[in-house]
């Protein structure tokens, strides 16, 4: 492995996460809050569960940022237009990407950052370093709750270790640190909290972060009302987390299209 592959953004990023997780656990650990009162009164249940939370977050963090998140695969040109021409309705034409120079399936995008297609294409994520997309999506959605409940009890663990009846310069020495853990939790849990309200958002309609913003670039979504691929709540959330039901983008498309007609 080359010398500079060590100092690849997405390493760089990662590493700064865990980093940064750890430190914070650490500052919260150190300085006078209930987690240390807790573990200095022999009551280990809560901080090891605390711990246990801040680990799992940082491995399905791990997990996400590293794992495929749905990359189109770079099959031979005829097989994919003869597979995807008889899949997608002839009123949809069939976009070929002008970078992997191959057909895309609905829904996928090409990613400037990864350099590759990714089926059911959500967002390219820079505190990850990767796409997600059709099979690390539902795992997102996942940290993202796991690391709004450990910020929201990191917060609170961080504010019951200020004390603020002492003069300005102590205080300043003994909880400054502190402080400006609180103030970096408060502006993450804020971030986490609308990205988790939002993509909750997404899933419950089936629909992504980027036919959401430019579906009037998208040419499936560019000419209709409503989102074709939308089942109701129920099966939206059973398809998004469990894979029920099962089908492709483009029969769920076509059979939309269909009830649309036949309305008309």
């Amino acid at each position: 492995m080359a010398p500079w592959a060590l100092l690849s953004p997405g390493v760089l990023v990662r590493t700064g996460h865990t980093v940064l997780t750890w430190g914070i656990t650490l500052v919260l650990f150190l300085h006078d809050t209930e987690l240390r009162q807790w573990e200095e009164q022999g009551e280990l249940l809560l901080p090891l569960t605390f711990l246990l939370l801040v680990l799992g977050s940082l491995l399905l963090y791990l997990a996400v940022s590293l794992m495929d998140p749905g990359y189109v695969n770079v099959q031979p040109q005829e097989e994919l237009k003869e597979e995807q021409t008889a899949m997608v309705p002839q009123a949809i034409p069939l976009r070929r990407c002008r970078y992997c120079l191959m057909l895309q399936p609905l829904r996928a995008r090409h990613c400037h950052e990864c350099r590759r297609c990714v089926r059911r294409y959500d967002h390219h994520c820079p505190w990850m370093e990767n796409c997600v997309g059709e099979r690390n999506h539902p795992l997102f959605v996942a940290y993202l709750a796991l690391q709004l409940v450990v910020l929201l009890w990191a917060l609170c663990l961080a504010w019951s270790g200020l004390r603020f009846f002492q003069p300005w310069g102590l205080w300043l020495r003994s909880n400054g640190l502190l402080f400006a853990t609180f103030l970096l939790l408060s502006l993450f849990s804020s971030v986490a909290s609308l990205l988790l309200a939002s993509h909750l958002y997404l899933v419950a309609s089936n629909t992504t972060t980027w036919e959401f913003i430019s579906s009037h670039r998208i040419a499936y979504l560019r000419q209709r009302s409503s989102n074709p691929f939308d089942r109701g709540l129920i099966r939206n959330l059973a398809h998004f987390f469990c894979g029920w039901p099962s089908g492709s983008w483009e029969t769920l498309w076509a059979e939309e299209e269909e009830d649309s007609s036949q309305a008309v």
